[in-house]
Parts: structure tokens; sequence; C-alpha cells
């Protein structure tokens, strides 16, 4: 049963950069102090009440983009959304030009 105006669907938190790696660096403190990895993530994100997943997220990117695991960091990923987005505005472009070129009879 649902209660009004409410939903389903669960909400989307948006965490700061800061809080963000606040946990990194608990994650990775506990980590060093334990010695083990093993539950680290879930500890860490039940102690802090955010979502595990965002929280696994946050210390595989961490990882990616100071160079110890291997992946797309965040500016790579940053670069080819970038670059996906000049593609479709030129594809556009070229649309229009075709468009035009068709009209004027070239």
């Amino acid at each position: 049963m649902s209660v009004a105006g409410s939903s389903d669907k669960p909400t989307t938190r948006r965490y700061t950069p800061e809080e963000k790696d606040q946990a990194v660096r608990m994650v990775r403190a506990l980590r060093a102090e334990l010695g083990t990895s093993q539950g680290t993530v879930k500890r860490v994100a039940r102690q802090l009440g955010y979502g595990v997943e965002s929280v696994r997220s946050w210390v595989k990117q961490t990882g990616i983009d100071s160079g110890e695991t291997v992946g797309t960091t965040t500016v790579e990923a940053a670069r080819v959304k970038e670059l996906e987005q000049e593609n479709r505005e030129l594809k556009r472009a070229n649309a229009i030009l075709r468009s035009a070129s068709v009209f004027w009879g070239h």
C-alpha cells in the first residue's frame, strides 16, 4: 500500500564530491586497518547511510583515476561524452546542408 504522494520508485540522491571523497577515504582506511577489502564498502555505506553500490562505484572509479586499476578514467569518459555530442551536432549540420543542397538543386 502506497502512501499518498509517495512513489514505489527509489529516489536518486545526489552526493557532493566531498561526501564521495569521504566515503572512499573511509573505505580505504578501513581496508588498511583490517588488511582486507571484504565487507568494507558495505560497512562504510551503512555507517554513512549511502547506497552500497554508489560507494562501491566511487571506490572503483577512484582506483581507476589514480592509475591503481585498469579502466576508463573520469577525464576520458568526459572527453568521450564531449566528442559524441560534437559528432551528433556535425551529423545534424550535415543533414541540414544535404537538405539545403537538394532544395537549391545542387
